[in-house]
């Protein structure tokens, strides 16, 4: 269902009509897309403006994009192997995307981000998709989705648990919850200013903003555990390197044998948590959850 932005009123939308049946509301367009906040499409939110054409180049290549897209793959595989729809938002060039369309070809797949220059970038991975330029801290759907995905988005916004009730909205009963996150407060640097972080997260602190928002946890974990050491070490050298001089491609694109090694590390650590083992430490957060069903 849609939930009109402009009345509230809660309506089915049909392929040919989002148009709200009490007071004619319908989306913006932009690029031909809808659009449900258009005038913060192109804001940047302080973004670098090559920034998505950086991702855009690096992810398909990079061990930290690549293995994050296994363990999400693994998540949908073990916690919801037949979904019938997902929604990503925040879904930036469309990388993670990609992989989850490969899952299940017959699946509705959705996208949605604030800003349109990563939507170009996901219009060419995911034609058959149906992509939006979106608020994630006003959703216009209500139980409309089996599966909802938050991947490295919350610390980006301050009104964090805004934007968890309003994917709490959009699942249906008994729907998946998919979200990572940066982790531990201590690893923040100029690289974390660099991406527009509010925050790094404690287990703690993320725990009980997902509880609090209605979400039972399923699975809770660490990610990038074995890397941990080197991180923090490469932080602590940046720690007083100002944000003009971030250079996010020599970040992202190490020498390939660097690149093979960490590769190698988080596959090790993907076959651990596969195995049920979660760490308490690492540079990265996964919450797996569902919304219950009403009783």
């Amino acid at each position: 269902m849609i939930r009109c932005l402009h009345c509230n009123t809660v309506f089915f939308s049909s392929e040919n009509s989002e148009i709200c049946p009490a007071c004619g509301w319908t989306p913006a367009r932009i690029d031909g897309l809808p659009a449900y906040a258009p005038e913060l499409a192109r804001a940047g939110g302080g973004f670098e403006p090559g920034y998505f054409d950086d991702l855009a180049g690096l992810e398909a290549n990079n061990f930290w994009f690549q293995s994050r897209n296994k363990l999400l793959q693994w998540v949908l595989k073990r916690f919801r192997p037949n979904f019938r729809s997902f929604l990503e938002v925040g879904c930036g060039t469309g990388f993670v995307l990609t992989g989850i369309a490969r899952l299940n070809p017959h699946a509705r797949i959705a996208g949605s981000e604030i800003f349109t220059a990563g939507l170009s970038f996901a219009r060419e991975r995911l034609p058959t998709a149906s992509l939006m330029q979106m608020d994630a801290r006003n959703i216009p759907f209500i139980e409309e989705f089996e599966v909802v995905g938050a991947f490295d988005v919350l610390e980006h916004i301050e009104e964090d648990e805004l934007v968890l009730s309003q994917l709490h909205a959009a699942l249906k009963e008994g729907g998946l919850l998919m979200i990572t996150v940066p982790q531990h407060p201590w690893l923040w640097s100029t690289l974390d200013e660099y991406s527009r972080h509010f925050r790094r997260y404690t287990e703690a602190e993320l725990r009980r903003k997902v509880e609090a928002a209605g979400f039972e946890i399923l699975r809770n974990t660490s990610f990038v555990t074995l890397l941990l050491p080197a991180m923090a070490l490469s932080r602590l050298v940046r720690r007083d390197k100002p944000v003009g001089e971030i250079d996010v491609r020599a970040e992202l694109q190490l020498p390939t044998v660097v690149n093979m090694i960490f590769k190698f590390l988080l596959s090790c650590e993907i076959f651990l948590i596969k195995a049920g083992i979660s760490s308490p430490v690492g540079g990265s957060r996964l919450v797996v959850a569902r919304k219950p069903e009403a009783s």
